[in-house]
């Protein structure tokens, strides 16, 4: 299978001290690793069972084997670790008594954050590896129905049989990740849960309904929306709250990590142009290459939220806010109505902030009369990515 090179680029900051790289499974952390990164001089891998009980008896091992191959600095690499958070002690000593650098890998962050692991108490930086986006794809020139019909997982993307491999991709989470760390009791339900949390891909959650369609009590549900979150199988998008002529809603929207995913939940063949899925198919691929686009490309300040959503309570709706500079709807028509711009000429109104785009499948760029931008979606990724959005 051919490798996709990635525009994850860390090794100037592994340079200058360790760091976690997190990363949904087969987002192509561990192929990075072989392909591009620098200077590597040992490397453990935690998925190793017999490793980890070994390092379990006796966490020292951990130095006295860096020691035995005469590994006194340079870069380490642990991958999965979050299967055994203790080796973090053993890592952060070695961090203060010697020159080596670590790269960490993981999955999730739910067992380093529930046994109080502090994450090496800013002693390491924190990286986010997602699905493939659109700078590393556009040389295959790929159509919106292909994206939807495989999604970005790198193997999947690039897989004969992507159907198959997306079936098997949801069995590991299930069994690895779910059934065999105990996160849930009754997993039929929570395959269940899985399904019903992908109907609502891009909305409100409503806890109530899903704990009713599913079978189990409002706090399971709650608690099983934050395993997805923790193990970065979704995400949520805040709410913008600062318009002053118009209420807005605090509640935050639900997505799932990637489209051939919802679409093997959701149990379609094809998502067809014109339906409702397509739009929000359409939506959530935006809102990935934004939120990519900010975890590889720039530093938010702590007080600003990166990206998030408006809705008021009037019913007016605009799908981002970017770094609250940019507001931008998507929709797939190939042309545009006024319909289509009501969101965005509402949240012009407020005076906030300094462009106003329409995402969508138009042939050509322009500008309405009232300064909204209406820019085909290829071109406003090319921007984004180019850093011509912000």
């Amino acid at each position: 299978m051919r490798y996709i090179k990635r525009i994850l680029d860390i090794n100037r900051d592994l340079n200058r001290k360790s760091q976690f790289l997190f990363g949904p499974r087969q987002t192509g952390k561990t192929s990075w690793i072989r392909e591009e990164l620098d200077g590597v001089r040992y490397r453990f891998n935690l998925l190793d069972k017999k490793l980890v009980k070994a390092l379990e008896n006796d966490p020292a091992l951990f130095g006295g084997m860096l020691k035995r191959e005469g590994i006194e600095s340079g870069l380490v690499v642990v991958d999965e670790i979050q299967k055994l958070p203790l080796l973090l002690d053993e890592v952060h000593n070695l961090i203060e008594t010697t020159d080596i650098r670590f790269l960490l890998t993981g999955s999730s962050a739910r067992r380093l954050r529930e046994q109080g692991t502090n994450l090496l108490g800013g002693r390491a930086g924190k990286k986010e590896m997602f699905p493939l986006v659109w700078p590393e794809i556009r040389g295959d020139e790929p159509e919106l129905d292909s994206i939807f019909k495989t999604g970005l997982l790198p193997s999947i993307y690039l897989s004969d049989d992507p159907d198959t491999d997306i079936y098997d991709y949801v069995q590991l989470f299930l069994n690895e990740e779910i059934q065999a760390e105990g996160l849930v009791r009754n997993l039929p339900s929570f395959e269940r849960f899985l399904e019903v949390a992908a109907l609502g891909n891009s909305e409100i959650l409503n806890y109530e309904n899903i704990s009713k369609d599913v079978g189990v009590s409002r706090s399971a549900v709650i608690s099983w929306f934050q395993i997805l979150y923790d193990t970065l199988i979704a995400f949520e998008l805040p709410a913008y709250g600062k318009t002053k002529k118009r209420k807005a809603y605090a509640s935050s929207k639900f997505y799932m990590f990637d489209l051939g995913v919802i679409r093997h939940l959701l149990g379609f063949e094809k998502i067809e142009a014109g339906s409702t899925e397509y739009g929000k198919f359409f939506e959530t691929y935006i809102a990935m290459e934004m939120r990519a686009y900010i975890g590889y490309r720039l530093r938010p300040k702590i007080n600003n939220t990166p990206l998030c959503y408006w809705r008021s309570l009037s019913g007016f709706e605009v799908d981002f806010i970017l770094m609250e500079k940019v507001a931008i709807e998507t929709k797939t028509t190939r042309r545009h109505t006024s319909r289509d711009l009501k969101g965005l000429k509402a949240l012009k109104e407020e005076g906030l902030f300094s462009r106003y785009i329409l995402v969508c499948n138009e042939d050509y760029a322009q500008m309405t009369d009232d300064g909204i931008e209406i820019v085909p979606w290829q071109q406003f990724l090319e921007e984004l990515w180019n850093g011509k959005i912000l």
